[in-house]
Order: C-alpha cells, then sequence, then structure tokens
C-alpha cells in the first residue's frame, strides 16, 4: 500500500467511513492513536481528549504502554499531552525527555518514557473553538524526529479528528435528547390511557382522573408514570381504580 492510500484509509477511518458503522469518541481516538504511528515515522502516539476539562480525560494509545503513560500523565496534571491543551496558541515544538528543563517540569512523566525507550515527544492540540480540547503526542526515538511535513500532516490529522470528535459529540448529545423526548412521550401516553381507564370504571372527567391519579402516586411517593402503567395493564391497587379512599 502506497503512503497516499495509507492516508487516504486514515482520513476515510476518520471520518466513520468504515464497516463498523459511525463513530464514536471512544473509537475515534482510537482510530487516530494507531494510524498516526506509520502516518509520521513515529513509534508511538497517544490521544488525550479532555472537552470543557471533562475529568477524567478520554485517552487512547498505539499501544498498552504508552495509553497507560498517558492516563497516568492525565492523573499527574503534566506532560506533553497536559501542557498542549493548556499552550493556547503556541506552536507545538519536539522536546527531548532527558533535558533537565523538560525532566524538571514532567517530573513524572519524563523519567517513565525514558524507561520505555522514547527520547523525544511532542504535542499536537485537537484544536476547538475556544481552546484545545486534547492532543495528540507522538513518541520518538534518537536519532530520528519527527520531520517538518510530518509535523503539517499530523496538525491536519489532528485537526479533522477534532471536527470528527465534535460531530461525534453532537450526535451522542442528539441521541440523548432523542431518547429524553421518546421517554417523555411515552410517558405522557401512558398517563393518558390511564387517564382513560379511570374515566370508564368511576365515571369521573379526564381532568378529576389525573387529579386522582396524581394524587394517589404522590400519596406513596411513586412516580406518576408507573402508577399509570399499573393502571393500563390492570394491575393497580383496587383502591385507586375501585374508588375506595385514599
Amino acid at each position: 500500500m502506497t503512503p497516499e492510500q495509507r492516508l487516504a484509509n486514515a482520513f476515510v477511518a476518520l471520518a466513520g467511513g468504515t464497516e463498523a458503522g459511525p463513530l464514536d469518541v471512544p473509537r475515534t481516538l482510537s482510530v487516530l492513536a494507531h494510524r498516526a504511528p506509520v502516518l509520521l515515522g513515529v513509534r508511538a502516539a497517544t490521544v488525550v481528549f479532555a472537552p470543557e476539562g471533562r475529568e477524567p480525560a478520554l485517552v487512547a494509545g498505539s499501544d498498552p504502554q504508552v495509553s497507560r503513560l498517558e492516563q497516568d500523565a492525565a492523573e499527574w496534571r503534566e506532560g506533553p499531552g497536559h501542557d498542549c491543551r493548556q499552550a493556547g496558541d503556541r506552536p507545538p515544538a519536539q522536546e527531548s525527555l532527558d533535558s533537565l528543563i523538560v525532566r524538571q517540569r514532567w517530573p513524572h512523566y519524563s523519567p517513565r518514557a525514558l524507561r520505555l525507550g522514547y527520547t523525544h515527544v511532542m504535542a499536537l492540540p485537537l484544536r476547538s473553538r475556544p481552546a484545545a480540547n486534547g492532543a495528540l503526542v507522538l513518541l520518538s526515538r534518537a536519532p530520528r524526529s519527527v520531520s517538518p511535513g510530518a509535523v503539517t500532516l499530523g496538525t491536519s490529522l489532528a485537526d479533522f479528528t477534532a471536527l470528527m470528535l465534535e460531530r461525534a459529540r453532537e450526535a451522542d448529545r442528539s441521541r440523548t435528547l432523542t431518547a429524553q423526548l421518546e421517554q417523555a412521550l411515552s410517558g405522557r401516553v401512558i398517563i393518558e390511557q390511564a387517564k382513560g381507564v379511570l374515566v370508564t370504571l368511576r365515571n369521573l372527567s379526564p381532568e378529576d382522573a389525573f387529579d386522582i391519579l396524581r394524587k394517589y402516586a404522590r400519596s406513596r411517593q411513586r412516580p406518576v408514570r408507573d402508577v399509570a402503567r399499573e393502571v393500563v395493564e390492570g394491575r393497580a391497587d383496587p383502591e385507586l381504580t375501585g374508588g375506595g379512599p385514599f
């Protein structure tokens, strides 16, 4: 497979164009983390995503060790991913993990990454206004470093992923809202059906039937919807359907 085909396949996968169906947020992060090393010529990659300061951050890595490293770094609130999310529009820079400044800045992250065999790291932001919601972290080993072309391509991948993540979150919010509306509608329908049963059994007006249903549910600290369902299914307390006091 040519580099161009790999790149095209990566963008298709990030857009959800696979047999697995539309991507959700965790799968989008995983696609980027696993494809970035080959596309960008680095040893490993992690992705950290924390929209609106979400805690804990969502993390994906190209292998379990770097994934665990990024998860711990999010808890330590240090490392390239954390700093990248706080950096605003500052241009990304490759850092030597063995330098004194970096060891002082990342006292937990730097020695752990060095023990895993990595010597350099760079973080590219997942940009979403007004700030970065996450970062693509690229880990490499000397003497190989991240080339300017790889930085440009990585930035495009990170920007595209940020857009796909926002769309995935919008889809999640839409599904949640739809489920809530469906639940509310279902509850309204069952209540109307229960009112009809009480109107028939107790010769009441619809308004009085709902008032009795609501008072009964409130007196027993139960949702009106649940009581209504019992009325419709014929499982309600005879005290309610038969007109007894309550």
